[in-house]
C-alpha cells in the first residue's frame, strides 16, 4: 500500500536483485521524485529512486512505435530478460554493436562493467571477429561499431580489426579506451586512423588527478591530456566519457565541460554515465549512491554558471526516453554555447508515438556524422547570394564548432525496468554470436551472478 503522499504512476516488470527472478514492479511518485518499487516473494521489498526533480518525469516520457528486429537470432521462451539474442519481442533496432576484442587491461579500476583485467581469457581471433561482423550483417546491419574490452588498445592488431570491418561494409568505428596507449604511442594512433578509426570514446572521470586516483587507481591527467593532444594532431574526433559517482566527481561536472571546450572542436562533446551497479561494482548502498538524469542536467546548468541551460536537453528518439539525455550546441566566437535543441514537454495523452525505426536510423547517422573531427574543407559552401547577417557566422560555426552533451543511465538489478530494456539500441556481441542489450549483458545480482556475461549460451 502507498501513503496519501504517494501516487502509483504506472506498472512494469523488473528482476529481484538477489535471485534475478522476474517480478512485477511499479513506478511510484513521492513529491517530485520517482521510485521503482518491487517485491520478490522470496527476498522481500526493494525500492530504488529512478528520477529526482526537474525536468519532470512526466514531461520526459515518450510513447514510441516499436521497431522489432528484422532477423531475430533467438525465440521467445522464458520471456524478457532471459531470451536475449535479440528475440522477436525486442522493440528497437540496433544503433551500436559493442565488440569486446580483449579482456586484458592495463588498469584494474574498482568500477568496470566488464570486470576486466583479472581473467586469462585469450583474445578472440580475427576469424572469430570476422564471424561477428557477418552476424551483425545477418541481423540487419551494418551498424555503428564500438571496439571495447578490456582495453582494446592492448591489441597490436586493432588496426587490422578495423580494416577487416571496413572491408565487410562497416563505416563507423569507435574505440572505447582509457587512452594510455594513445598517449604514449602516436604511431599506433595513426595506424588506427589510417585503418579507418572514426572517433575516440575516452574514459575521462574528472579534471584532476584526485578523481582519477579514486576511480581508476592512478593519476591519469597527463595521459588523458596527451591522448587528446595526439588526437588533435591527427585530426581524430574525441568524446570524453565520465562515469559519475555521487560525492566523488559529481561536483566536477562543470569542470569537465570547461576542460572539453578547451580542446574543441577536436573534442566533439561529453557523454556522461552515472554509475550503475554491475560488473566489478555491484555492491549497491542505497539511494544516496544513485545519480539520476535530471540531477545531472541541473548540475550542468549550475556548475557552468548558466553557460548551459536545462531547457536545451531532451530525451533520445532511439532508446527509451528514460535512459538518456542529449543537447547539441554551436560554440560561438565569444565561447558562448548556442543550443540547437530544446526540451518540449509531452504527455502520453496528447502526442503521437515516435517512430522507433526512424529514431535508431537518425541516431546512427548523427553519431557517425558528428562525432568525427570536423573537416571544413569538405563541407558544402553556403549557397545563398543574400547575406543573413549574424546567421552567416552561426551557420559557418555550426559546420566547424559543434559540441554535444549527452548521457546514458544504464540499468542494474535494482532499477532494471524491462520496458526500458526492450527498447535498448546498444547491443553487445556475445562470444558465441548473439546480440545482447547492454544492460542485460552486464546485469549482476547482489552476489555477483550474471545472466549473460561469462556464461555459456547456445552455439551459433
Amino acid at each position: 500500500m502507498t501513503s496519501e503522499s504517494e501516487q502509483i504512476l504506472s506498472t512494469t516488470e523488473s528482476v529481484c536483485p538477489e535471485c534475478l527472478a522476474k517480478i512485477p514492479a511499479r513506478r511510484v511518485a513521492v513529491n517530485h521524485d520517482i521510485y521503482l518499487e518491487k517485491t520478490c516473494p522470496e527476498h522481500g521489498v526493494f525500492r530504488t529512486v529512478i528520477w529526482r526533480g526537474e525536468p519532470a518525469f512526466t514531461s520526459w516520457i515518450r510513447p514510441k512505435t516499436p521497431a522489432f528486429p528484422a532477423n531475430p537470432f533467438t525465440a521467445v521462451d522464458r520471456g524478457c530478460p532471459y531470451d536475449c539474442g535479440l528475440c522477436p519481442e525486442h522493440r528497437q533496432h540496433t544503433c551500436h554493436v559493442l565488440l569486446e576484442v580483449t579482456q586484458r587491461c592495463d588498469l584494474l579500476c574498482p568500477i568496470c562493467y566488464a570486470s576486466s583485467g583479472k581473467q586469462n581469457t585469450p583474445d578472440p581471433s580475427l576469424e572469430t571477429i570476422a564471424k561477428w561482423y557477418q552476424r551483425i550483417l545477418d541481423s540487419g546491419g551494418p551498424f555503428n561499431i564500438q571496439l571495447s574490452g578490456g582495453e582494446p588498445a592492448l591489441r597490436d592488431d586493432l588496426p587490422e580489426i578495423i580494416s577487416l570491418g571496413r572491408s565487410q561494409g562497416f563505416s563507423f568505428f569507435q574505440i572505447n579506451t582509457n587512452g594510455i596507449r594513445l598517449a604514449n604511442d602516436p604511431a599506433y594512433l595513426k595506424a588506427l586512423k589510417d585503418a579507418g578509426l572514426s572517433t575516440v570514446f575516452l574514459q575521462f572521470d574528472g579534471a584532476n588527478d584526485e578523481i582519477h586516483q579514486k576511480l581508476r587507481g592512478k593519476p591519469l591527467m597527463v595521459s588523458k591530456q596527451r591522448a587528446i593532444e595526439n588526437c588533435v594532431d591527427l585530426d581524430i574526433g574525441v568524446i570524453l566519457v565520465p562515469t559519475l559517482i555521487p560525492g566523488v566527481n559529481s561536483q566536477d561536472i562543470g569542470n569537465i565541460i570547461r576542460y572539453a571546450l578547451q580542446y574543441a572542436p577536436t573534442v566533439r562533446g561529453v557523454h556522461f554515465q552515472p554509475v550503475s551497479y554491475f560488473g566489478r561494482y555491484f555492491d549497491y548502498h542505497g539511494d544516496e549512491s544513485r545519480l539520476t538524469i535530471p540531477e545531472i542536467i541541473r548540475a550542468l546548468e549550475e556548475q557552468t554558471d548558466g553557460l548551459i541551460q536545462i531547457e536545451a536537453f531532451r530525451p533520445s528518439g532511439c532508446e527509451n526516453a528514460l535512459c538518456s539525455f542529449h543537447a547539441n550546441f554551436v560554440i560561438l566566437s565569444d565561447n558562448k554555447l548556442l543550443p540547437l535543441t530544446q526540451h518540449q514537454a509531452k504527455t502520453s495523452c496528447c502526442c503521437q508515438p515516435e517512430d522507433g525505426a526512424q529514431g535508431a536510423a537518425l541516431s546512427r547517422n548523427f553519431i557517425a556524422r558528428q562525432w568525427i573531427a570536423p573537416k571544413p574543407d569538405l563541407q558544402l559552401p553556403i549557397t545563398q547570394t543574400q547575406s543573413l547577417g549574424e546567421w552567416d557566422t552561426v551557420l559557418e560555426r555550426a559546420r566547424t564548432h559543434s559540441f554535444y552533451i549527452s548521457g546514458m543511465a544504464f540499468q542494474d538489478a535494482w532499477n532494471l525496468d524491462l520496458e526500458r530494456l526492450r527498447d535498448c539500441c546498444i547491443h553487445i556481441m556475445s562470444p558465441d554470436g548473439y546480440l545482447i542489450p547492454f544492460c542485460a549483458y552486464n546485469l549482476t545480482s547482489q552476489s555477483g551472478r550474471t545472466l549473460y556475461r561469462n556464461t555459456h549460451q547456445k552455439t551459433t
